[in-house]
């Protein structure tokens, strides 16, 4: 069973209770207006999230954050993760005041505004 020894173990994935809080903050915030949507985008975070511990490099790396990777959501929406050969970890989820652009920087992470 060599070739067994050499395969490498997918990493686990892992949100950080302050990213999962200002996830389902941001959902219910958006729910008040349009609950489709946020289901919608909360269905799109847990989906694109899930595809990280068997692409953990689907995302570029951050020009923003050093050490972290961008998945973006939408235009206004990022979540940012860490990788390691344990597990992916993700450490925060911003909206955007602006769309996200390769060139902008930090600004682009500041959060929106409450209504």
């Amino acid at each position: 069973m060599r070739g067994a020894k050499n395969m490498r173990e997918k990493p686990r994935l892992e949100w950080r209770a302050h990213a999962l809080v200002d996830l389902l903050n941001i959902v219910a915030h958006i729910a008040d207006d349009n609950p489709d949507a946020a289901q919608a985008l909360k269905d799109e975070i847990e989906a694109k999230a899930a595809k990280l511990p068997d692409h953990p490099k689907l995302y570029k790396a951050s020009t923003r954050v050093k050490g972290m990777r961008e998945m973006i959501v939408t235009r206004n929406y990022i979540v940012l993760y860490r990788e390691t050969k344990e597990r992916i970890e993700v450490l925060s989820r911003a909206p955007c005041t602006a769309p996200v652009a390769a060139d902008e920087g930090q600004q682009a992470l500041t959060p929106a505004r409450s209504r």
